[in-house]
């Protein structure tokens, strides 16, 4: 029996909790705990579920907007898009699992998003997913590349969700950590949102979905772990997905919302039984009583602490409305899915476990779900590094030869590889796949509107000044909706780091926190949802600092969009914003000078939004059809993949001054567009009225991209180095790009 076994610190350390955390625990019950006691302990009180040691900092980020429905702490933020409907999107990590067993923890990390989403009354349209991997010539990038994405897909597409975007980089900082950050949106109506808050005593708590097993036993404990070389044994500890099971609950739960019947809703997430139950009591205000033996098991001899702390897929909690149990149930039974009440909802504020008529568990709800212990931890001011001017640097001898390596560098190549692996149109509202700036989605329940989705970091920077890094996170996320032609809405985070305790890491975080709360501020761009991923580490080796950001669009006329493969010959290209200057931290610096030093671009917060509300305003009015915003390798690599995107070629002026500064500088506030010959001088004399740099690069046409006195490219050549590194590398043959 499980409250037999003693309890040893050992045992307390092998679940992840402090001696003072122990004792902490002690105090609340004034006694030792069982060990299912501990174990719930173990699962509410770590890194996972209770964000200890981030909570301080994530208090200060802006949450709240003109169109923000809901906020923070529920499963997904919600945001308003008119005419009584709503977005509801999330972003969260399943690193760890995916590190250890990559298909089934990629696949899970779907599912787990997925449900935060229709948890809350939403139908799914929309998917992302932003990938980190190590180095590409280490031993095991390849087996994670290639299970991670087949997770992602298998999932995804059986359950029929498009994956729209994402992002996929390599790196060595994460041979040991790999991450797997999975996105959702879904759409519903605003008079129709759920809760997981419960209400009412003595109402039936009701378990939904698939069976549980002992599959993720600990699993939210194990990621809020470093990794070391137990790693193999932590195998179990990984969730198995079922996407077809997913897909019934999916239909079984919007269609149970239909009747009435739902007054609060949880989906068994991370903690599964253990923390779904303890938030929506806590949220309530309220206890909740479990009978063990009523729940349904797929494996016998189950233990009250292995049905409390399983991670089995495709589950829900629900407080039900007593008089629609016999709707509620025949909606389940239909669907194939098992529909078991499990316990009660009661008015002493206490987390009570039975199984075998003996109570194995007892403990105050509140401090379990809302007490849990908060750090403020020690940290130190990043040490920031020295500017690598441009002109410290030589220029390279041939500007053609670094343009395809960088094409073709493993950070920087065409991702189809991934992409084709992805149903990227079920659904049949997809407007733009994967490749360009972001993805658009038709709103189907409304004759004109449309939503746009990206997902953005750029870790590189982050780790050369975590203020600047995260605020440049934000900003990309929002220049690439504005380059479709969306209304940057609202955003949601996956903060990826390493160990807090070390305060060197902790204070890379708090500097991020703080750059992304001050580009959410000034770009109107609040953070709704969210996830925090600490102890990222393997040895002791950090991951680079990753505060990935996803972001939502409103477009009200889907027929005045821009995407990247929209020129047409004849087209006067613009340069928006100002001419390169800025290697430092570059894709340029380290792809072809070898070096990762130099501080990363400044972020003008003023120049971001003067600049793309101009574009968005150019989209809007019809006057722009082909877009695209700078970022990683500057003007030349968002030329080339405007190119390539529209077979098409260009003659352009780049410039005068450093030419691989020109080419290839990463400043901010920037995007390339593309006018009609009759609206040229039209939009210069707008750019001029409305304080906007803009610059008259050049005309569409034939089939090289022809960079003046710099570079002359056939486009062919440059999509065949841009296409052929990913299978390259997945068939077994590492490209690496050639330095100029």
């Amino acid at each position: 029996m499980d409250n037999d076994i003693a309890i040893t610190p050992e045992l307390i350390a092998a679940h992840g909790l402090k001696p003072e955390e122990y004792e902490r625990a002690r105090g609340l019950i004034d006694r030792d705990p069982t060990f299912t006691e501990l174990g719930i302990f173990s699962a509410m009180w770590n890194e996972h579920c209770s964000y200890k040691s981030s909570k301080k900092w994530l208090r200060t980020l802006p949450t709240k907007g003109e169109r923000v429905i809901m906020g923070p702490g529920e499963n997904a933020g919600v945001v308003d898009i008119g005419d009584g409907l709503c977005v509801v999107f999330k972003m969260e990590s399943h690193n760890h699992p995916s590190f250890i067993e990559p298909y089934q923890g990629a696949a899970t990390g779907v599912g787990g998003i997925l449900r935060d989403v229709f948890t809350m009354g939403a139908r799914p349209i929309a998917a992302m997913n932003a990938l980190r991997f190590g180095e590409p010539d280490h031993p095991r990038t390849r087996h994670l590349v290639a299970g991670v994405v087949s997770g992602v897909g298998g999932y995804g597409n059986s359950f029929g969700v498009p994956t729209v975007g994402g992002e996929v980089n390599f790196h060595a900082r994460y041979n040991g950590n790999c991450l797997v950050n999975a996105f959702a949106a879904g759409l519903a109506r605003t008079d129709a949102i759920f809760t997981s808050q419960a209400k009412g005593v003595g109402l039936p708590v009701v378990y939904l979905g698939a069976k549980t097993g002992r599959d993720g036993v600990g699993g939210a404990t194990m990621a809020s772990a470093e990794f070391d070389e137990t790693i193999e044994e932590k195998r179990p500890t990984v969730q198995v997905g079922d996407p077809f099971t997913e897909k019934c609950l999916l239909e079984a739960c919007l269609e149970l919302m239909q009747t009435g019947a739902v007054i609060a809703i949880q989906d068994m997430g991370a903690a599964g039984l253990t923390c779904s139950a303890v938030e929506m009591g806590a949220k309530g205000d309220l206890g909740i009583e479990l009978d063990l033996n009523t729940v349904p098991v797929r494996e016998t001899s189950m233990t009250p602490y292995e049905m409390m702390l399983s991670e089995s897929q495709e589950r829900m909690l629900m407080v039900l409305s007593p008089d629609k149990r016999d709707v509620a149930e025949a909606i389940f039974v239909k669907w194939g899915l098992d529909f078991a009440i499990v316990g009660k909802t009661t008015d002493d504020r206490r987390f009570r476990i039975l199984f075998d008529g003996k109570e194995v568990a007892n403990l105050p709800i509140k401090e379990l779900g809302d007490e849990a212990p908060e750090y403020d931890r020690p940290w130190v001011e990043p040490k920031l590094r020295a500017e690598v001017p441009a002109g410290s640097l030589r220029e390279p001898s041939d500007f053609g030869q670094t343009l395809l390596s960088l094409l073709g560098s493993p950070d920087l190549c065409s991702r189809r590889w991934v992409i084709e692996q992805y149903d990227t149109l079920i659904q049949g509202n997809t407007l733009q796949r994967p490749g360009g700036d972001a993805g658009v989605v038709r709103v189907d329940e409304h004759p004109t509107k449309a939503l746009a989705f990206s997902s953005d970091v750029t870790p590189r920077y982050c780790e050369a000044d975590p203020y600047r890094g995260g605020a440049q996170a934000v900003a990309e996320c929002w220049r690439n909706l504005t380059a479709v032609g969306a209304e940057p809405l609202a955003s949601t985070d996956n903060l990826n780091f390493g160990n807090p305790e070390k305060p060197d890491l902790m204070g890379v975080f708090v500097k991020a926190i703080e750059g992304i709360g001050a580009a959410c501020e000034a770009l109107g761009f609040p953070i709704v949802s969210g996830n925090v991923s600490l102890y990222n580490e393997t040895y002791g080796q950090p991951i680079l600092p990753t505060p990935t950001i996803g972001g939502v669009g409103l477009i009200e006329d889907r027929t005045k969009t821009a995407s990247i493969g929209a020129m047409e010959d004849g087209d006067i290209l613009f340069l928006v914003g100002g001419d390169g200057t800025h290697l430092g931290a570059s894709i340029y610096l380290r792809e072809i000078e070898g070096r990762e030093d130099g501080t990363p671009p400044f972020v003008d917060f003023i120049a971001e939004r003067r600049n793309g509300d101009f574009v968005r305003g150019l989209i809007s009015g019809g006057t722009v059809k082909a877009c695209h915003d700078l970022s990683d390798g500057g003007l030349a690599i968002a030329l080339a993949e405007m190119c390539m995107a529209s077979a098409r070629g260009a003659s352009v002026d780049a410039g005068r001054g450093s030419g691989h500064a020109l080419l290839f500088g990463e400043d901010q506030a920037r995007y390339i567009v593309a006018v009609k010959p009759d609206a040229a001088e039209r939009i210069e004399r707008e750019a001029g009225a409305a304080d906007v740099p803009l610059r008259r690069l050049g005309v569409v046409g034939g089939r090289r991209l022809v960079i003046e006195n710099r570079l002359d490219l056939d486009v062919r050549d440059m999509t065949v180095a841009h296409e052929s590194w990913f299978p390259n590398f997945m068939s077994g043959e590492i490209v690496q790009p050639a330095a100029a």
